[in-house]
């Protein structure tokens, strides 16, 4: 594991930080010492683990609920971060799901608009309003989580939110280099088939076993297999020279 002070007097934001991989990640920012900026979903009343209401007690870590479904939703959360940080060492955009399984002829001007704002625009709206924050960290990262499925287009019915996470994928190389002379490195995580409710909810459970025997390693992955990756391509001393990257976490999936 990393060393506890590895992010010591830094300040993190971390979305969809409520479950699954940004949970974990959460967790991983506050055992290295950083402060942490959690947005934990819509809901503000969520049932949360004891870490982070014991982090939020201590004035380690800030939980704010807001809806990525809507522009000011998005730009609500961002106001909230500025008003917390004067300046953001790290930017996880993590935020997102499938929405739901939508087969191609069947799709409904609605849901595209959806499945876009949450997994795509909101990721542009957020990282635009709190570029200056960042550039004033003099060596920033962003790390935005992108998907196994933006390489293999997914299953069926998930074309717009794996196009989506392409989207990511290219809008972080280009930030990179448009962000490089101020300092500020973007990458991004992209997490193949890992045990989170996500997969509870889009995945039968005969798919997921199907995908297991496919892959090398033999199993799902988890949480915690992900978020370690988060933490070394925001950590300056590890990744400093590393910079619009897609780092694929999946047991070997690709390789097959």
């Amino acid at each position: 594991m990393f060393h506890p002070k590895l992010f010591e007097n830094r300040n993190v934001v971390v979305t969809g930080a409520g479950r699954g991989i940004g949970l974990e990640v959460t967790r991983q920012f506050l055992d290295c010492g950083a402060k942490v900026l959690a947005h934990i979903g819509r809901e503000s009343e969520r049932s949360l683990p004891d870490f982070l209401l014991t982090a939020e007690a201590d004035r380690r870590a800030f939980l704010v609920a807001a809806d990525f479904s809507k522009g000011e939703g998005t730009q609500a959360f961002a106001n909230k971060v500025l008003s917390t940080f004067d300046r953001i060492d790290v930017l996880v955009n993590n935020a997102g799901t499938m929405v739901g399984r939508f087969p191609a002829d069947q799709l409904t001007d609605e849901q595209y608009d959806a499945v876009v704002q949450l997994n795509q625009t909101s990721v542009v709206e957020l990282t635009r309003a709190l570029i200056p924050a960042l550039r004033a960290a003099q060596a920033a990262a962003i790390v935005n989580t992108v998907s196994i499925s933006a390489l293999t287009g997914g299953s069926p019915g998930s074309a717009i939110y794996s196009a989506s996470k392409a989207f990511v994928a290219t809008y972080s190389k280009a930030l990179a280099r448009e962000l490089a002379p101020s300092g500020v490195r973007v990458n991004c995580v992209s997490p193949g088939t890992i045990e989170t409710d996500f997969h509870q909810r889009y995945s039968s459970p005969e798919k997921l076993e199907a995908t297991r025997k496919s892959i090398p390693l033999q199993r799902l992955g988890t949480a915690e297999d992900c978020a370690p990756a988060y933490l070394f391509l925001s950590a300056p001393s590890l990744s400093g020279y590393v910079t619009g990257q897609v780092l694929e976490i999946n047991g070997g999936q690709l390789i097959c």
